[in-house]
């Protein structure tokens, strides 16, 4: 409780709108089954289709925070919302063709939403503060997350896959009324910020944090290791004899530990050195993977599910509030979109790098993995030494923190 209260009431209000966006966001679980099931299209045009709503996404984490640099991001968050929920609102009415344009704008539009809304609690909780506030982001979207998939499978069995959408683009219009409810209209935290008169421009303001540069490239190739296991692992389990309910197990095991643990760790490691805690982070994923190099068995599956799950506690949080903390007050959007993008750039590249490598050399894929999560570990840890990098402990809030805490408030 005392953890929460460090957090401003606006992004506690805030979270619990993501809690429910996130129980209603079940469709692109389900978006490939549809595609193959209700609308019969080949396993290679569904693929096609979704891995182009993927892109949509993955350009909407990218470029999000550029709308909310330039325009607030609280506007950002709402037109995002919008566009989203309207869009998904009527997709399954719309032929094949147009899907093709209709999913990558959808997921564009989410996209924007999740930068936006990063942004936001990065500009609004003081920045001694900042990791306790994306652990309560994260701890709302995993706790909404787990609810959904059940529930969307519900929805699919008892009434068809088409009310998915429907209930997701409701949902996210919903999401919208909520947040401009609770997210003030006016106050510095949510109007767009100017850039100060000889302020360097963006990529010198990039350039002058090295660390910041080498923590966006190890958790590009992180997420390519995180994301095997919904691509690669599932495929390794049932070719060893697993079904389908042991890779549910083990899922399981990745929310409910997170949802346990993430927050108090947040709180318990605020203190500590932010590069060493992701670096750590990052290390326990390799750790993981590595688990399943001498083979297949219940115990390696758990040993790594285990350390990938203890690893995303510790760098997920630890590196969204490290972006923020680094990041100049009139970039805060754009810093969060790198970060953001960065971050969810293994749903377009792990299953094809990952099922090619598998096909081709399946021994190979688990040492590499292990290798390179360790590789960017230790790439962090390195970036200790870089002038700069030591923001982000919690030294308590300062003159400028306990403003933005006011203009959080409305």
């Amino acid at each position: 409780m005392n953890m929460l209260r460090e957090v401003p009431k606006t992004v506690r209000l805030l979270c619990c709108g993501i809690f429910f966006n996130a129980v209603v966001s079940f469709t692109f679980i389900y978006l490939f089954v549809w595609l193959t099931g209700p609308r019969g299209l080949t396993v290679t045009q569904a693929g096609a289709i979704s891995g182009i709503g993927g892109l949509g996404l993955v350009a909407g984490n990218f470029t999000g925070g550029w709308f909310g640099d330039a325009y607030g991001h609280r506007r950002a968050l709402l037109a995002g919302a919008a566009v989203s929920g309207t869009v998904l609102s009527v997709v399954a009415l719309l032929p094949v063709g147009v899907l093709c344009a209709a999913l990558p704008l959808a997921q564009y539009a989410s996209g924007v939403v999740r930068s936006a809304t990063s942004a936001l609690i990065a500009v609004s909780v003081p920045e001694g503060s900042r990791r306790q506030g994306f652990a309560v982001m994260r701890f709302a979207s995993n706790a909404g997350f787990t609810i959904g998939p059940p529930l969307g499978a519900l929805v699919a069995a008892r009434l068809s896959f088409g009310w998915l959408f429907v209930a997701d683009g409701i949902g996210t219009l919903l999401f919208a009324v909520y947040a401009a409810r609770v997210l003030p209209a006016r106050g510095a935290a949510h109007a767009p910020r100017a850039r100060t008169a000889g302020a360097p421009r963006f990529h010198r303001e990039l350039k002058a944090r090295p660390a910041v540069l080498v923590l966006l490239a190890a958790i590009v190739c992180v997420d390519l290791v995180y994301r095997q296991q919904y691509c690669t692992l599932p495929v390794f389990l049932g070719d060893h004899g697993f079904d389908a309910g042991t890779y549910g197990w083990l899922l399981a095991i990745n929310g409910g530990v997170i949802l346990c643990l993430e927050l108090p760790a947040a709180h318990a490691l605020r203190r500590r050195a932010p590069l060493s805690v992701i670096g750590s982070g990052l290390l326990l994923v390799g750790l993981g993977y590595a688990a399943l190099v001498p083979g297949a068995s219940l115990a390696a599956a758990a040993a790594l599910m285990v350390s990938l799950t203890l690893g995303e506690i510790l760098y997920k949080t630890t590196a969204t509030a490290y972006v923020a903390d680094q990041a100049p007050a009139h970039a805060q959007g754009r810093f969060q979109s790198l970060y953001a993008g960065a971050s969810i750039s293994g749903q377009v590249l792990a299953p094809p790098l990952g099922g090619a490598l598998y096909t081709l050399a399946p021994g190979l894929l688990w040492p590499l993995c292990a290798a390179l999560a360790a590789l960017a570990g230790l790439a962090v840890l390195w970036a200790r030494r870089l002038r700069g990098a030591s923001a982000g402990a919690d030294t308590g809030p300062s003159l400028e923190t306990g403003s933005l805490r006011r203009a959080a408030a409305g």
